[in-house]
C-alpha cells in the first residue's frame, strides 16, 4: 500500500529534484572539507539542506524533515562563524547526508521512511551543542533488539529469519531498517514479517506495492524519466508543424498528377517538396536525439564522495577532478556506464594510487589526483579516468596470469606489453594476493569490459609506470540510429559502423601478398591483413572479392575484402532479443525495403583471431589457380 496515495507525481518531481541536490551537496562537501573557510560552500550546502527539508514537508516526510533540520542548523553555526569545521563534524555530516539518501530510497518504494538512527540524531545535536569530540561513535551499528518483557519490542527480523530459514540479519541490516533503509530481511512490524514470510514461501516478491517511482516496472533501479530544454521541445514541435504543411502539399500534388496533369511545372514542384521533406525528416531525427542527450555531469556528480570515502578508508589523501561536465550523452547510457565508471574510480584509488609512504619514498607529493574527463570527439564520446599513480607493471601482470592458470608461459611469453594491459579485463584475474572489501576477488573489471562492450564502445590502456594508468572509453553518441557502410556479398547487403572505416580500396589480386602463410595487402608502407567477409561469416566464398575496405578497430588495422558497395545509410537500429546470430549486432530496415544485418566486428574479429588468419589461397578460393 503506497503512502502517498493521489501524491505520487508530487513525490516523482521531489525526488527528482533532490537526488540531483544531494549528489551536489556531497561533492561541494568533499571541495569543502579542502577548503574549510569557503563561506560560499558553506551557503551553498545549507540551502541545499533547506530545499531538500522543504520538499519533504510538502509530502509530510516527518523524519526526513527532522534529520535535514538538525543538519541545516549545523550549517548555519558554521557558516556564521560559530562553529569551526572538524574532521569529527564532517563525518557526522557526511553520515548525515548518507542518511538522507537512505530515506530518498524508502520514499522510491512510496513508503515513509523510519526515522534516522539515534546515534546519528545524537551526534549532530553534540556537534550543534559544540560537544562533538574525536572519541564521539558517529556510525556505531545499533545493537539488536532483544525480548524483555513490558519493555521492548521483539526483534522481527530475526523473527523473520526464523520463518523463512533466511540468514539472521546482521547489526549493521538493524541499523539500516532504522534509518529507512530497504533491506531485504529487515522486517520491524508483525505485518511486515507475515507478508515477507508468504511471499518467500509463495516464492514470490513481498506483492501489495506500487512500481517504485520513477521506474519501469520490471526495470528495478532504473530511472525512466528525462528532463529536456523547452527550446528542444519548441524545435521538434515547429519541426513537426512544417512537415505537416509539406505534406499537404505532396497530397496536393499527387491529387494533380492522378488527374493527367504531369507537366515539368508539377515534376519540379514534386521534386522541389520531396526535397524539402527529406531536409526536414532529418533535421526533425536529429532534434528528436537532442531531447535524449543528457548532461554526463549527473553521472559525474557521485563519484568524488564515492572517491573521499574509499581514499578515506585506505588511508590515502586522493582528490577526484571532474572535467567536460557539460559534455552531452545519450540517456539510455547514462545508467549503463554508472557500473563501470565506479569500478574504474575505485580501482584507480585502492590499485593505481600508491600509499602516502610509498609516494614520499618515490619522490611524489602525498596528495594524488584521478581525473574523470569527457569530451566529445567527432560521432564519439570519450571517457577518461587517469590516476598519477604507480601505473602498471607488464612482467608482473603476465606473471601473476600463469601463477593464476589465466594463461601459459608460452602464451606470456608471446605477449606484448599492450597485450599484458587487457589481461586485467580477464574474469577471476586480480593482482592482489588476498581480497579485501574494496577488491582482489578477480570480478569487477570483466564486468566493466562487458558492459562497454554491450554499448558499442571500446576500452583501451595507457599506462607509464611511475607516473600512472588512463583508461580509455570511447562510445558512440547514441545508440539508436547508426551510421554506417553498406557493404555487399553477392547480393546480399551488410552494414559496418562508419566510424571504423578509413578508406575503400580496389583489390588487384597481383598486390595480395603472403606473411607467414596468411593473405596481407601493403598500404602506403603498411603491412595489413586481408580478411574476407565470406571468410568471417562462414559462407563459400563464390570468387575473388573487387573491393577492399580498410577499417580500425582499437587495437588493430585491417583490409575486410567484400564483393561491392551500396552505399551509406543511417541505420536505426532494432535489437535482436530472442534470437542474435554470432557477429551481429542487430538488423535495420533500408531505404529500398531491403533487411540488412548490422556487424558485429570485434566478434568476428574476435573469433577471427581463434581461428588463425586467413591464408592466401584461402583469399583467392577456386580461382587460385588463375593467379
Amino acid at each position: 500500500m503506497s503512502d502517498f496515495q493521489g501524491m505520487e507525481d508530487l513525490l516523482q518531481d521531489f525526488l527528482l529534484e533532490a537526488n540531483d541536490l544531494l549528489s551536489s551537496v556531497d561533492n561541494k562537501l568533499v571541495e569543502l572539507e579542502r577548503n574549510a573557510s569557503d563561506r560560499g560552500l558553506l551557503n551553498d550546502i545549507f540551502r541545499g539542506f533547506h530545499t531538500i527539508k522543504g520538499g519533504a514537508g510538502f509530502l509530510n516526510a516527518t523524519e526526513l524533515v527532522t534529520l535535514c533540520h538538525l543538519t541545516e542548523n549545523l550549517f548555519d553555526l558554521l557558516r556564521n562563524g560559530e562553529l569551526e569545521m572538524t574532521h569529527e563534524i564532517m563525518d557526522v555530516i557526511m553520515d548525515a547526508t548518507s542518511g538522507v539518501r537512505q530515506m530518498f530510497h524508502t520514499l522510491e518504494g512510496n513508503q515513509q521512511p523510519r526515522a534516522a538512527s539515534a546515534e546519528l540524531l545524537a551526534a549532530l545535536r553534540r556537534a550543534i551543542a559544540g560537544e562533538l569530540g574525536a572519541t564521539v561513535p558517529v556510525a556505531a551499528a545499533a545493537p539488536a533488539a532483544v525480548v524483555v518483557s513490558g519493555q521492548q519490542d521483539p526483534d522481527w527480523g530475526n523473527l523473520l529469519a526464523a520463518v523463512t530459514d533466511a540468514p539472521a540479519p546482521a547489526a549493521s541490516a538493524q541499523a539500516d531498517a532504522n534509518t529507512g533503509h530497504s533491506s531485504a530481511v529487515a522486517a520491524t512490524t508483525p505485518e511486515q514479517v507475515i507478508k515477507q514470510a508468504v511471499g518467500r514461501r509463495a516464492g514470490d516478491k513481498p506483492g501489495g506495492q506500487s512500481p517504485p517511482v520513477g521506474r519501469r516496472d520490471g526495470e528495478k533501479g532504473r530511472d525512466n524519466s528525462i528532463r529536456v530544454d523547452t527550446a528542444r521541445l519548441d524545435q521538434v514541435l515547429n519541426l513537426s508543424g512544417e512537415i505537416g504543411l509539406t505534406k499537404n502539399r505532396l497530397n496536393s500534388l499527387r491529387s494533380d498528377i492522378l488527374a493527367g496533369r504531369n507537366d515539368s511545372e508539377t515534376m519540379s514542384a514534386l521534386d522541389q517538396a520531396v526535397s524539402q521533406l527529406d531536409l526536414l525528416v532529418s533535421d526533425l531525427q536529429s532534434a528528436v536525439m537532442k531531447t535524449r542527450m543528457q548532461p554526463i555531469g549527473r553521472l559525474f556528480q557521485k563519484y568524488p564522495r564515492i572517491a573521499r570515502d574509499l581514499a578515506r578508508n585506505l588511508g590515502k589523501d586522493v582528490e577526484l577532478v571532474l572535467i567536460g561536465e557539460e559534455t552531452e550523452i545519450d540517456k539510455t547510457m547514462i545508467e549503463d556506464l554508472s557500473d563501470p565508471i565506479i569500478h574504474l574510480v575505485r580501482n584507480a584509488v585502492d590499485h593505481g594510487i600508491e600509499s602516502p609512504a610509498e609516494r614520499l619514498a618515490s619522490g611524489k607529493p602525498e596528495h594524488s589526483t584521478v581525473r574523470l574527463e569527457a569530451r566529445q570527439e567527432g560521432d564519439h564520446i570519450v571517457l577518461l579516468v587517469a590516476d598519477d599513480g604507480r601505473g602498471i607493471d607488464p612482467e608482473r601482470l603476465r606473471a601473476k596470469a600463469v601463477e593464476k592458470g589465466v594463461i601459459t608461459s608460452e602464451e606470456a611469453n608471446a605477449m606484448d606489453d599492450r597485450q599484458s594491459y587487457n589481461l586485467i579485463f580477464q574474469p577471476g584475474f586480480s593482482t592482489n594476493d588476498v581480497a579485501s572489501d574494496v577488491s582482489g576477488r578477480g570480478v569487477g573489471m570483466d564486468v566493466v569490459k562487458t558492459n562497454i562492450h554491450k554499448l558499442n564502445g571500446t576500452i583501451d590502456i595507457r599506462t607509464v609506470q611511475g607516473s600512472g594508468t588512463t583508461f580509455i572509453i570511447s562510445l558512440p553518441l547514441t545508440l539508436a540510429i547508426l551510421p554506417v557502410l553498406l557493404i555487399e556479398l553477392g547480393e546480399q547487403p551488410f552494414a559496418v559502423p562508419l566510424s571504423m572505416v578509413r578508406e575503400i580500396l580496389p583489390i588487384n589480386i597481383e598486390q595480395v601478398q603472403e606473411v607467414g602463410g596468411a593473405a596481407v595487402m601493403v598500404v602506403r608502407g603498411e603491412v595489413l591483413p586481408l580478411l574476407s567477409l565470406s571468410n568471417l561469416l562462414g559462407w563459400p566464398q563464390a570468387r575473388i572479392p573487387d573491393y577492399g575496405v580498410l577499417m580500425q578497430a582499437v587495437e588493430t588495422s585491417f583490409i575486410l575484402a567484400v564483393d561491392g558497395f551500396a552505399g551509406r545509410e543511417d541505420a536505426v537500429i532494432k535489437s535482436l532479443e530472442d534470437f542474435r546470430p554470432k557477429g551481429v549486432a542487430g538488423v535495420t530496415t533500408l531505404s529500398n525495403g531491403q533487411i540488412a544485418l548490422i556487424l558485429d566486428m570485434k566478434e568476428l574479429l574476435g573469433d577471427a583471431a581463434k581461428n588463425g588468419n586467413m591464408l592466401r589461397s584461402d583469399f583467392m578460393g577456386p580461382d587460385a589457380a588463375v593467379a
